[in-house]
């Protein structure tokens, strides 16, 4: 840890953090250091590197400086700019919609499924609509995992079912019937334009239409995607950057108990 973060008195970490102005932290308490990147239709010029510099200025950063720059072809220029934001806010004031069930290991999740459901749990699924993507539905499925997390095949009790990629909604919903799903899973990498929201909240209309959407426990997961957005579009719970298989498997075995034991 830098010794921009304790004080001058040698009493440990610095006590005059306040909370309610939290700024970005570089060299020294409270400095407001910030790093962006982003990409100018410009060529890699002084000239570019000037206009990187005056847009990150027009954005409120004090004394910006390009750190790096590289050429994408010969019209469009990557930066890298590095500078101090004024800007501040009020950390105790946040509040953040979260999954609540704490995670529990694979092992774990196999003995509450035998204890409190008592058969396997039938898991389903796929990067539906048009995206091209699997990485993000292959790390939660595919046995081998992620980040040395298996994945839902490698669990005793629980039947996974990865269908891929550009997986049509009409589609993933048939075949979860066909399977006798539990729960579905849907992954969504490709996010311009909010295709993602858009798709996401086409197949929560279609499960609502065919009278199907409260036999399932719907999850859906992707980079953009957190739980207060999942929430609102109609889904039980929504998995972004850091989530794992058994984040994901903790809240849907949970959630199955909890119906089940619903009068």
């Amino acid at each position: 840890m830098s010794a921009g973060l304790y004080n001058t008195s040698g009493g440990g970490i610095d006590s005059t953090l306040d909370l309610t102005k939290l700024k970005p932290y570089g060299d020294t308490l409270n400095d407001g250091k910030v790093q962006m990147s982003f990409t100018l239709p410009v060529p890699d010029d002084e000239k570019g590197m000037e206009a990187a510099r005056l847009y990150a200025k027009k954005m409120g950063l004090i004394e910006p400086g390009v750190v790096y720059r590289t050429p994408l072809d010969k019209e469009f220029t990557f930066y890298i700019v590095y500078g101090s934001s004024a800007h501040s806010i009020d950390y105790t004031k946040i509040k953040v919609m979260s999954v609540l069930d704490e995670t529990m290991e694979m092992s774990e999740v196999d003995d509450y499924i035998r204890e409190h459901i008592g058969r396997e749990v039938v898991v389903v699924g796929a990067s539906t609509g048009t995206d091209a993507h699997t990485v993000g539905i292959d790390a939660i499925i595919n046995r081998k995992g992620f980040a040395g997390r298996y994945g839902l095949e490698r669990y005793e009790m629980i039947q996974a079912h990865n269908l891929g990629s550009q997986v049509p909604n009409e589609e993933f919903l048939k075949k979860a019937e066909e399977l006798h799903a539990d729960v579905l899973l849907v992954s969504q990498t490709v996010t311009q334009k909010d295709v993602h929201v858009k798709n996401l909240t086409e197949l929560i209309e279609l499960a609502e239409a065919e009278g199907v959407r409260g036999k399932y426990i719907l999850c859906c997961g992707g980079a953009r995607i957190s739980h207060e957005l999942a929430k609102e579009m109609g889904y039980d719970a929504g998995f972004g950057t850091g989530k794992y298989a058994n984040d994901v498997a903790t809240f849907a075995v949970k959630e199955m108990a909890r119906r089940l034991s619903r009068p």
